[in-house]
């Protein structure tokens, strides 16, 4: 009996829960963050339909699920500005931390790494494991806390103090998740970076890596170099909750009108850089993947070559190294000097640089092309300029003098929604269109799709371009009114009507997307052969789809050529195999 054979008879043996549950497989991983950051996704967009009721029509009772909250939280319906707080806070937390991290890197790095880069598995496959179910009790943790006498998390995604230090229970309960979902990202970039250097396939030179696997190789370099520090501060948090130090408490409090018992001596400040020293990485440990992805999709839909690839790759890197030295350009209200602020604003205008470079590379490789208008490569499109729109938008916050008036507005919100809803969710909705064959070995249905893609792409615009309009006119982030009690916000406030019934419909248009994701398990077009879109990577042409259990590969692959050799001239396909000799 071959080895093969040994490995395939031990697999059948497995029990369902060895098999599917505490799976070492790292397909089965990568479907278990798939599905579960999904479900997290879908909760995090409840929260804020629910936020968007109360912009729209503030101090009116829910319709119909209003009676469903407790008295305390919706008195006969009505939201207080308490369970706002808590919508707010954990609307961010859950679409960052519980949904588009373990999507883009826990779903598709694992999932389609080890495949494209000819590895059997994942380097350590019970650390693979473990990463999921760290992540999975995090994300418990964090949405208990909406059940506890006061409720969850209130003092916003990034936790500040000293406010953070002094609020309710479910602020302890967040800490505790958030200590969870970073140990969960620490275990899989050490498995990542293992993974890709060690693990690739004869052949597999760097440069012959296709793009997604270097964006994940330096996400993962953010991932194991940026966490730590928000880890250390988050026990800090704890001990200061916990245990009566202060870290982050001051000398001199005064709450409720009365003076703090506390030690002080405490930087709220340093909670600031701690926190923001991970959270500028984390804005590219999003958009990273999502660029991978994107860039996957358009050689294959384009029939040509990336469009220079190695400047790509060069710029990936550059954007990663640079990502660590931006992060005060987030705390220029804090009064820093002039000369700390220049620093911080120079290398904030160098970071859009690459990103300005691979979206050029990207819209020159659409340039001459007899494009594919498949759902995937829609999906992938309209990320482009959506994308462009969110770094643009960018800009005037990473300059001191214009950051300054639009700090915390709603500007802010409609510039990094721009970057992460319809650029970074339209690039993963791409990839689950491009690689559900891959994991099925069913298609999903195109006009779905594209009615999916037309709704969420439209409607998305309609909720974040008037954001950008209402921050311009000075509307605070974090007014759970809306603004109407503000004489300067009236001319604007109109707007947040039009953008809650966009939330609303953009709502609906998920509904197609979920009954096709399901309905195509069982009833979906089955693929007429292993590599339906013809591409040259080896996930689809070295293994089957879906692929074998643990291995992946029958044979091990050889690699003979770069990833994207679309339309060779002389050679009898439009396509050329890197596997193929």
């Amino acid at each position: 009996m071959s080895d093969h054979d040994h490995d395939g008879h031990a697999h059948h043996q497995e029990s369902f829960v060895r098999k599917y549950i505490f799976s070492t497989d790292h397909k089965v991983i990568g479907i278990q963050y798939g599905l579960t950051s999904l479900l997290f996704l879908l909760i995090g967009f409840s929260l804020m339909m629910l936020m968007r009721w109360q912009l729209a029509f503030p101090g009116e009772a829910l319709p119909l699920i209003g009676s469903l909250f407790s008295d305390s939280t919706m008195p006969d319906g009505v939201m207080q500005p308490e369970f706002y707080n808590q919508l707010g806070a954990m609307h961010g937390t859950i679409m960052v931390f519980l949904g588009i991290v373990p999507l883009a890197v826990g779903a598709f790095g694992n999932y389609i790494v080890p495949l494209q880069i000819g590895a059997p598995d994942m380097a350590f496959p019970k650390l693979n494991m473990a990463s999921y179910w760290v992540f999975f009790v995090g994300g418990l943790i964090m949405l208990s806390s909406f059940w506890l006498p006061a409720g969850a998390a209130k003092a916003g995604w990034t936790s500040y103090p000293p406010l953070a230090d002094i609020e309710t229970t479910g602020q302890t309960m967040w800490l505790f998740g958030m200590i969870f979902l970073i140990t969960s990202s620490l275990l899989g970039a050490v498995n990542f970076l293992t993974t890709i250097i060690q693990l690739r396939a004869p052949g597999m030179t760097l440069w012959r890596m296709p793009f997604f696997v270097w964006a994940q190789l330096v996400t993962s370099f953010l991932l194991l170099l940026a966490f730590p520090p928000l880890e250390a501060a988050g026990v800090l948090q704890l001990f200061d909750r916990l245990v009566g130090t202060s870290f982050f408490l001051p000398s001199g409090l005064v709450v409720s009108g009365e003076l703090l018992d506390v030690a002080g001596g405490g930087s709220p400040l340093l909670w600031q850089h701690l926190f923001w020293f991970l959270a500028h990485p984390e804005v590219y440990v999003l958009i990273l993947p999502a660029m991978g992805i994107v860039a996957e999709i358009v050689a294959n839909n384009t029939r040509k070559p990336l469009w220079g690839y190695r400047v790509m790759v060069y710029s990936v890197i550059f954007l990663g190294f640079m990502s660590f030295i931006v992060w005060a350009h987030h705390m220029f209200i804090t009064g820093m000097g002039t000369a700390l602020s220049g620093f911080f604003q120079i290398t904030t205008m160098i970071i859009s640089i690459p990103s300005v470079i691979i979206l050029s590379a990207l819209f020159l490789s659409l340039w001459g092309a007899s494009l594919r208008f498949t759902t995937p490569m829609l999906f992938a499109l309209a990320f482009l300029p959506m994308f462009g729109l969110g770094g643009l938008t960018g800009l005037p916050l990473g300059l001191a003098p214009t950051d300054i008036p639009l700090h915390d507005t709603m500007y802010v919100i409609g510039h990094f929604h721009y970057v992460v809803a319809p650029g970074t969710i339209l690039a993963l909705f791409a990839g689950i269109y491009y690689w559900y064959p891959k994991a099925t070995g069913r298609m999903l249905n195109e006009p779905l799709g594209k009615i999916h893609f037309w709704g969420s792409a439209i409607s998305m615009n309609f909720i974040f371009f008037p954001m950008l309009i209402q921050g311009l006119a000075g509307v605070s982030r974090r007014l759970y009114d809306g603004g109407a009690s503000y004489e300067f916000a009236q001319d604007v406030i109109h707007y947040n009507e039009t953008m809650s019934i966009a939330a609303w419909v953009l709502g609906l248009f998920q509904l197609p997307f979920i009954f096709n994701f399901f309905w195509s398990i069982w009833k979906g077009k089955k693929v007429e052969n292993d590599n339906p879109w013809d591409a040259t990577t080896l996930e689809w042409t070295a293994t089957t789809s879906p692929p074998l259990g643990h291995g992946n590969f029958e044979t091990a692959p050889t690699v003979y050529r770069g990833p994207y050799e679309y339309s060779v001239p002389g050679h009898d396909t439009d396509f050329y195999p890197q596997d193929q000799p």
